[in-house]
């Protein structure tokens, strides 16, 4: 593309003037620009100054930006047919096993576990099933999800449910102590909480501050006894210390001797909700196919209305009838949650391709715990647990199944804040196990050279590498760069051709989101920018690349049913809901943009436009859920 020889007429208003002038100072690129924004300041109309910084400029871009601009280029379209060719591969795959009907029944042996007719064996045809739920700081979900593996249709005898809590809670003992301290032996938390259930006041103000605020740990606690109450064998465990986070409390957890009873192993987070005959559906093939390690399940976007009601009952064994309790009351209602907003929309259509396309391991499945054992156990070097015990398993031999008929319910977040965090966990860990086990994959022995190549190549470096670095990069900075610098130009296959099929397959697989398509785009190069900075703090091992911050969720509380607020307000401030980085990149996009409309190089500012507005609307803090006061 040749450089302008001049700039255009210089427009007449006061308004027009600055911008003209503005625009041709910072902007434009040859000395005749430059001489005649100069000529507006009076005082100022030096004809060598203008043209000795046009000169400048001109050598400074031709020498210095240009040719970084053109190796930018070069890499990105490189790795923009990487991805393509990597996108088509698993479209390609996906299909054909779509066509072929290749249902995991029918690849693998499936029957159902049933007792038998022999009454002496009882449920010894069911195997041990270890279920566990680690939980830290998460208040609004606790009781959903350990209600859910409570009732799993499973043999009551062959199943038992560890509830694994690092919570950290400030305990609300201290306010219990200060305000009925002469209470002489009133020390656990169950008697202090019956006691609180016996005073006259209990429906006042006052208590439901206390029960919103008692201590997690105890409100855990009561519920992992009111379940064991019901029969239900439930072990409750907490530890001094959070060391390895998640993977280091999963870890504990599998030490204990009841554990070590357990065949198979259940895995759900806090806000999971697996459905009554989830073990009967996946625990069959572990039992009937040996060499089967995992047996991952579809994550369901999706919530539960609860409500309070305020009864009669009893509270502890001593009746009560004159007292009125706080009850909780779930409804079979489902809600989805994927239509709390927008947001929350767009992360539905990126995970829904995930688990169709890319990956099929990760948590919310069925683990032999032999196959655990086998590859070395839960280990604490990334964020990603899970995805880290997954490869260690498929490089030892053992297969990875994905069942997606089976679904688990879960949440997505619904505040930026949280699904921002979430991101940065998910990929900076990718990009630190990538460089954690790259030369391991490579000398496994048990495992093929395609397989290699896969895991190395596909999995990794395209998909958890590639793809963040590629999208930020060229749709966000190259691109709009490329405006300023009129020596280079980019090939319309690498700004058009190739972006355009990688959002036609991505929406065949969403045909019902399809008009999203354009917010999913602009808020995926939003996103770009923060996992692009967590792809890099994971492969240099830099920052945060080791930090876990747990995803805040809302439960299934319904604000406007409740008087007693679950979670704490958030300020609704205008500084604590700017996001700077957003702000700054969108002044840069709207910079460019404005310059490449105004001396009409290309068509390029109808996106940049666009994508600018993108990030101011991110930048200024009005996306997703907010948490507003009363």
């Amino acid at each position: 593309m040749e450089p302008f020889a001049s700039a255009p007429a210089a427009p007449a208003s006061s308004v027009g003037l600055v911008s003209h002038l503005l625009s041709t100072i910072l902007l434009h690129s040859d000395g005749v620009a430059i001489q005649r924004a100069i000529e507006f300041l009076p005082r100022h109309r030096t004809d060598a100054l203008s043209v000795s910084i046009g000169d400048a400029w001109r050598e400074v871009r031709s020498w210095a930006l240009a040719p970084v601009l053109r190796v930018a280029i070069v890499v990105c379209l490189v790795m923009s047919l990487m991805l393509l060719v990597e996108v088509v591969s698993m479209a390609v795959v996906s299909l054909a096993i779509k066509i072929l009907r290749r249902r995991p029944e029918s690849r693998y042996c499936w029957e159902p576990i049933n007792a038998g007719d022999d009454p002496e064996s009882g449920n010894l045809a069911f195997p041990m099933v270890l279920v566990q739920i680690p939980m830290y700081n998460e208040r609004e979900v606790y009781k959903l999800s350990i209600g859910a593996a409570c009732t799993l249709s499973w043999p009551s005898d062959r199943i038992i449910i560890q509830i694994l809590d690092d919570s950290t809670d400030p305990t609300v003992k201290t306010v219990l102590i200060a305000l009925w301290g002469g209470q002489a032996g009133r020390t656990s938390l169950t008697d202090y909480y019956s006691y609180l259930a016996m005073l006259p006041f209990v429906l006042t103000k006052a208590t439901a501050f206390i029960l919103d605020r008692f201590s997690f740990q105890g409100l855990v606690e009561i519920e992992c006894r009111h379940w064991a109450s019901k029969g239900i064998n439930i072990h409750y465990e907490v530890r001094n210390n959070r060391k390895g986070y998640k993977a280091g409390a999963l870890k504990l957890g599998m030490e204990h001797s009841y554990a070590k009873e357990c065949e198979f192993v259940a895995i759900f987070d806090s806000d999971f909700q697996p459905e009554a005959n989830f073990l009967k559906k996946t625990i069959p093939f572990l039992v009937h196919n040996p060499r089967i390690a995992l047996v991952q399940t579809r994550w369901q976007f999706g919530k539960s209305v609860i409500y309070f009601q305020l009864s009669k009952g009893a509270t502890y064994g001593r009746e009560l009838p004159s007292m009125k309790m706080l009850t909780w009351h779930f409804m079979d209602d489902f809600a989805v949650n994927f239509s709390d907003c927008l947001m929350t929309r767009i992360q539905k259509m990126t995970l829904d391709y995930h688990f169709k396309v890319e990956q099929e391991v990760g948590t919310a499945g069925v683990w032999r715990i032999s196959a655990i054992n086998e590859v070395g156990g839960w280990k604490d070097r990334t964020t990603v647990e899970d995805m880290d015990l997954a490869v260690r398993a498929t490089l030892k031999g053992w297969k990875l199944l994905y069942v997606g008929d089976v679904k688990v319910k879960s949440e997505l977040p619904s505040t930026f804040k949280a699904y921002r965090r979430q991101q940065h966990r998910w990929t900076c860990g990718a990009a630190h196990l990538f460089r954690k086990m790259g030369i391991e994959i490579l000398k496994a022995k048990e495992v093929s050279i395609w397989k290699k190549f896969h895991l190395t190549y596909s999995f990794f470096f395209v998909r958890k590498i590639v793809a963040h670095l590629v999208t930020f990069f060229l749709y966000c900075v190259v691109i709009p760069t490329s405006v300023l610098v009129p020596e280079v130009t980019i090939p319309a296959w690498g700004v058009v051709y190739i972006p355009s099929t990688i959002t036609i397959l991505n929406a065949t697989r969403n045909p019902s989101s399809l008009h999203l398509m354009p917010f999913w785009i602009l808020f995926e190069n939003v996103m770009a920018m923060h996992r692009m900075k967590a792809t890099i703090i994971g492969l240099l091992e830099a920052g945060t690349f080791d930090e876990w911050i747990v995803t805040d969720k809302l439960g299934d509380t319904l604000q406007d049913k409740i008087r007693i607020p679950l979670l704490e307000q958030a300020s609704t401030s205008l500084r604590d809901r700017l996001n700077f980085p957003e702000l700054g990149f969108a002044a840069f996009l709207f910079l460019c943009a404005c310059y490449n409309l105004a001396y009409d190089q290309n068509y390029y500012y109808v996106y940049i436009y666009v994508q600018a507005v993108a990030f101011l609307v991110v930048g200024c803090g009005y996306v997703g859920t907010f948490i507003t006061n009363p």
